[in-house]
């Protein structure tokens, strides 16, 4: 394609657009959803549950109200020995002529952790990691189960939205494809770019086994709750809110649910109807309370109603349904609404920015939230690309993943908040995905930890983490698509690199394949992050000691210069699995 006929081409894109695209919303901003009209029977009013209890923890049958002890988990000493907190950072020479190596190969994955694969939602293997993540009671104890984790769940991307097979269902058809729901993504080209990592269809209640495996992979992670985006108080996304609660309670009582009504997607201007909804929630055991029996509700966007209104929510709830309120509002603009809420609220939250640049600034909101007496639940995100909105962040390889957590660590806040679980949409999601699989999960184990215990993780064994897009960022796709990503103001600058992330025992050489280019360098011990242009092909890394390979790893999809669909999300893999 020459150039001239690359830029006719985008000038044809933005005449067909026309006004249509919407001016790009802020970094904090997440547009009210709007759901798909009735793609499948839903759940029964109430709580018609039939799951499958967990095969490890407490388990409870909602239905029954049985309890039955499936054994203790034993929590180990804590990470004896740190490792450094700090990141080696290289990157290759320009005109670096590496000794050649052998293109590696990836190495063998769990079941249900390659790309096309099936989850099966069991906990995560004994070598997936780097070091050796605490069992859950470890994390829970002490001053570590003070330090608390929740991931943003978002009803509308379950595991599975009509339980049939990968290859051909809901996902697949309407979602990944421009074509899908009758031609309404084309043009962005498709509504998503991943999807939740393909699970294989149940008999019976498979929403609610779902929903029990989703909790028992964030348990396996280290993870505390979820927050439970709250988008409407009916429908599709209020029954699976339900359910959810329900699903936590029987795979452990201790995995707690924090409630956050959507405020930019409620359909209520009275505070009596949301007390009413939350309180059903909150009747719950898995809802998340304070050790003082205080609900915590955090609103999203809770700066779309004036303090008054939220004032009389809390006065409702306690008046109405004995239910006293923590109040954590999360803002969009922190700084513009903290000083007029200070006086209801437990603390603050933000929905925080996708890129590693300009992260210093939660520093500021920390210590004005603990100045004030109130908690802080900082946003570790990993990055943000949204085709129907236009929008992308420069998330930078892991830069942001790591930059985000280092804030929440060094910081010392009170509470972490991972935006998000699965918004799909939004390319945020740190569960396990198609073309992820637990990749930037694990990462976040090794950050989790060392938030909750206060001590770096001992690295006893080989790891490597593997990132990269399947295209350049100035990429024109040559399909219908009439509706291009572009780079969030105040996001870092836009760059093609491929990052190896090595966790290493001791120091040793890593070999890498970029395409064609090859690159070998010495690494040390302990955390470091190597960028390497990218180039067309396919990429892989290897550990090697004494001519043995300890680590290998490779991303399977391949990169190219012409592409059908723009795609600006960052892809991963480890050596883990």
């Amino acid at each position: 394609m020459t150039a001239d006929r690359g830029t006719d081409r985008r000038a044809r894109r933005r005449a067909k657009a026309g006004h249509r695209a919407a001016r790009p919303v802020s970094h904090r901003r997440r547009p009210a959803f709007r759901g798909r009209k009735s793609l499948l029977t839903l759940l029964l009013s109430g709580f018609l549950l039939v799951g499958v209890c967990a095969a490890t923890g407490i388990a409870w049958d909602p239905r029954q109200g049985a309890t039955a002890q499936a054994g203790a988990e034993p929590g180990p000493d804590a990470p004896a020995s740190p490792a450094p907190g700090t990141v080696t950072e290289s990157a290759a020479p320009p005109t670096a002529s590496p000794e050649p190596s052998p293109s590696p190969t990836g190495g063998a994955a769990d079941e249900g952790d390659t790309a096309g694969g099936t989850d099966t939602g069991a906990t995560r293997s004994t070598g997936a990691l780097p070091f050796d993540l605490p069992q859950p009671a470890a994390l829970r104890s002490g001053g570590a189960g003070k330090k608390l984790v929740f991931a943003h769940y978002f009803t509308p991307y379950p595991l599975s939205l009509d339980n049939a097979s990968a290859d051909n269902d809901y996902y697949t058809r309407n979602y990944l494809r421009p074509e899908g729901e009758n031609g309404k993504h084309d043009r962005y080209g498709g509504l998503l770019r991943d999807r939740p990592q393909p699970v294989a269809p149940k008999p019976g209640d498979w929403e609610y086994a779902n929903l029990q495996q989703e909790v028992r992979t964030a348990r396996a992670a280290g993870i505390d709750g979820f927050t439970l985006d709250l988008l409407s108080l009916s429908g599709k996304n209020w029954d699976r809110s339900n359910l959810l609660m329900a699903a936590a309670r029987s795979v452990d009582p201790a995995f707690k649910i924090m409630l956050m009504p959507d405020m930019t997607s409620l359909k209520t201007d009275d505070p009596k109807v949301l007390a009413e909804a939350l309180a059903t929630l909150a009747d719950t055991s898995a809802a998340h309370r304070l050790p003082d029996g205080r609900l915590v509700v955090s609103p999203f966007k809770a700066e779309e109603k004036n303090v008054a209104w939220w004032t009389e929510m809390i006065r409702v709830l306690k008046a109405d349904h004995g239910i006293r309120t923590a109040f954590v509002p999360l803002f969009l603009d922190f700084g513009a609404h903290s000083g007029a809420f200070a006086p209801i609220s437990h603390g603050f939250s933000e929905w925080g920015s996708r890129s590693y640049v300009g992260q210093e600034s939660s520093t500021r909101d920390i210590e004005r939230a603990h100045g004030m007496g109130k908690i802080w639940m900082q946003p570790v995100s990993v990055q943000d690309a949204r085709p129907n909105q236009g929008i992308y962040d420069e998330a930078g390889n892991t830069a942001t993943l790591r930059a985000t957590w280092t804030r929440a660590i060094e910081d010392e806040a009170d509470w972490v908040q991972l935006t998000t679980w699965n918004d799909y949409s939004e390319g945020s999601q740190f569960a396990p995905s198609l073309h992820n699989g637990h990749a930037y999960l694990d990462l976040t184990s090794y950050y989790l930890t060392r938030f909750k215990t206060g001590a770096w993780p001992k690295i006893v064994r080989d790891t490597l983490y593997l990132t990269a897009r399947t295209q350049f960022t100035g990429a024109d796709p040559t399909g219908d698509q009439s509706l291009l990503m572009t780079l969030r103001r105040g996001s870092a600058p836009p760059r093609d690199t491929v990052e190896v992330l090595s966790f290493l025992t001791r120091p040793g050489l890593v070999r890498t394949t970029v395409g064609t280019a090859q690159d070998t360098h010495e690494t040390p011990a302990g955390l470091t992050s190597r960028l390497l242009p990218l180039r067309p092909g396919t990429s892989a890394s290897q550990v090697v000691r004494d001519g043995t390979a300890t680590a290998k790893v490779s991303l399977p999809r391949r990169v190219d210069h012409t592409v059908a669909v723009q795609d600006l999300q960052y892809q991963a893999a480890t050596s883990g699995r």
